[in-house]
């Protein structure tokens, strides 16, 4: 129960970020824009190293094969890429303030359904308490004119003698 009627829901839309490709065109795979250095030793084993790497401004590949990354404006690629994870993180945040507020208002109904139900209680059990003492009293008097009752014979009899 998210909402004043039954069966309303909150429904969360992630789209997938994963289509900014930002290679150099015609590579593939994890070998994207590398530049390999042979020849390097350390305590007498062969290093080899590798560089990934593009010049934003121009798109091209550094220190690689050559070639020319996915689009010609990389800074602008990655832009896009940035403003979609902005908008991705926007909806998830306004989805989780939904969530947070559903919480908020579901735990305030619990509180408020726990104090009346101990309202209802306190009150039934003060009324009951209530009439068990004026039952209480009505017996006592009742028994208490019964007496009077029974003693006025027994005065009339106690002057005629």
């Amino acid at each position: 129960q998210v909402g004043a009627k039954d069966g309303e829901t909150i429904g969360i839309t992630i789209s997938s970020s994963d289509g900014f490709d930002l290679a150099a065109a015609g590579q593939s795979g994890t070998t994207q824009n590398t530049s390999s250095t042979t020849g390097q030793t350390v305590n007498g084993n062969a290093r080899t190293t590798s560089a990934i790497g593009f010049d934003v401004l121009k798109g091209a590949v550094t220190g690689g094969t050559g070639g020319t990354a996915a689009g010609t404006t990389p800074l602008a690629d990655i832009d896009k890429a940035i403003k979609a994870v902005d908008n991705q993180r926007s909806l998830l945040g306004a989805s989780q303030n939904r969530f947070e507020s559903t919480i908020s208002n579901l735990n305030n109904t619990v509180t408020n359904l726990t104090a009346a139900r101990s309202r209802i209680q306190d009150a039934d059990y003060a009324t009951e308490v209530s009439n068990m003492s004026r039952a209480q009293i009505l017996q006592q008097a009742g028994s208490s004119v019964l007496a009077q009752a029974n003693q006025v014979p027994q005065t009339m009899l106690s002057l005629l003698r």
